[in-house]
């Protein structure tokens, strides 16, 4: 078990892991886990960061100015050891730079920080990414965390809604047997609403790579009060919300049938079927010049269930 560092607010209590500066806890004051419990029998991940891409390359390799390089999917970040830069009660930064080993496989210089805040019901996210290096760097960067589901007194798993802030008509892509993005199917978002289940996620991810909504609302099942209680009202059901204004790429996934949900912010993607352009040309990377940085943040907002009136 990689070392942890543990902030807190007066509702929450995060652990995030040295280890590829992950998110590996998130439970409120009730002392209830809103995140996965990384079960390395189903999945050992929590909140992986992917970095420097997302998703898988075609043949496991780029080209990038004649030369070839391999990458694993989702980059390297996430097994990489992040040093501590800061720590207060409710924050902590991790630092991950270029060393022998990222650049034999990265040919850049770069620093990438994660800074988490917790501010009472919210904790946030930020990535920043920085190129030190003398040449602009092509980079992708995605987000990973895992909620339990069913939610903390969330009810019937069964009964769970996931709901975008934008309506989310266009269609969505899938992957191939490789990883890599093959073509478009239609969108299961009715209404702005995605009832999840485990047969979703039998081709793995869905992948919104036109993406409208910022924003998900992930709740449990709204319980209504018993005929002849005192109770008038319904119980407000147990809910998140990811804000994730820098990321206009999501995926959501789990292993059909297991206890968690991943909602994923992405800015970054995996190779379509056949790609085999230059790093510059990959879908879904971006430009960073020298010496610039660029930030990307993610607020998760923890909702427990409440009793009915």
């Amino acid at each position: 078990m990689s070392e942890t560092v543990t902030i807190r607010s007066e509702a929450l209590t995060a652990r995030i892991a040295l280890t590829g500066a992950e998110l590996v806890s998130l439970h409120d004051a009730s002392g209830a886990e809103w995140m996965t419990d990384g079960d390395p029998a189903v999945w050992a991940g929590h909140a992986p960061i992917l970095f420097p891409i997302v998703g898988e390359l075609a043949g496991g390799t780029y080209r990038l100015d004649g030369s070839e390089y391999a990458l694993p999917r989702h980059g390297f970040a996430r097994r990489r050891e992040f040093e501590l830069v800061e720590h207060t009660g409710n924050s902590a930064v991790l630092r991950l730079g270029d060393d022998a080993g990222t650049r034999a496989v990265w040919p850049f210089s770069f620093v990438l920080d994660l800074r988490y805040v917790l501010q009472g019901d919210a904790l946030t996210m930020t990535a920043i990414v920085t190129n030190c290096g003398q040449d602009a760097m092509p980079f992708s960067i995605g987000f990973h965390p895992g909620f339990a589901w069913p939610l903390p007194n969330g009810g019937d798993k069964a009964k769970h809604r996931i709901i975008f802030s934008d309506f989310e008509e266009g269609p969505i892509r899938r992957l191939d047997e490789d990883g890599l993005l093959r073509a478009f199917e239609d969108t299961p978002v009715k209404n702005r609403v995605l009832r999840p289940y485990p047969g979703l996620f039998h081709a793995d991810a869905l992948i919104w790579d036109r993406l409208s909504s910022r924003s998900l609302r992930f709740e449990g099942e709204t319980v209504q009060p018993e005929a002849g209680s005192d109770k008038k009202e319904a119980a407000a059901p147990a809910a998140l919300q990811i804000a994730f204004p820098d990321c206009p790429m999501l995926g959501i996934w789990q292993k059909p049938g297991a206890d968690f949900l991943c909602l994923e912010p992405w800015a970054g993607i995996a190779d379509p079927e056949g790609f085999d352009g230059d790093l510059h040309e990959k879908p879904g990377m971006m430009e960073l010049a020298a010496g610039d940085a660029r930030r990307f943040d993610v607020t998760i907002t923890i909702f427990p269930a409440e009793a009915g009136e």
